[in-house]
């Protein structure tokens, strides 16, 4: 294995510790724990081991480091389709829940996941499956 030649700021340290505190995700977490460790002098094999990554993986976090600071340590966005349920649609539907069904046109007093579909249908023009709508609830 080829020897690293990268070169830290004198500041590296301080910003890695000052970000550990911050960070909330313990992926992130754990990036920014072993890119510190490397960045005190200890070697990528050892660091790798110790910490269970593969010597692949944090060699490429601690380049990315070295480019782009703590920012190059937090996931970069992933392609795909925007998730239909924004914070706004959940809060909506979190409101609903706790009007009475009867206001809406049920025939039943409490909601049913259809029902709350069918209603926020309605008013937002947003169509989710009972399922998506289970879901949203079951995380509050």
């Amino acid at each position: 294995m080829r020897t690293l030649k990268l070169h830290f700021s004198d500041n590296a340290l301080p910003t890695l510790d000052t970000f550990l505190k911050q960070t909330k995700e313990a992926r992130v977490f754990r990036r920014a724990q072993a890119v510190r460790e490397v960045v005190k002098g200890q070697r990528l094999q050892t660091v790798s081991d110790t910490l269970y990554f593969t010597y692949s993986a944090l060699r490429k976090w601690v380049h990315r480091f070295a480019q782009q600071g703590t920012q190059g340590l937090v996931d970069r966005p992933r392609p795909g389709r925007p998730p239909k349920v924004t914070c706004a649609l959940e809060q909506h539907l979190n409101r609903l829940v706790d009007q009475d069904p009867l206001e809406h046109g049920s025939l039943y007093s409490q909601w049913s996941c259809r029902e709350l579909a069918t209603v926020l249908a309605q008013q937002t023009g947003v169509q989710l499956g009972r399922e998506s709508v289970r879901g949203v609830l079951k995380k509050t």
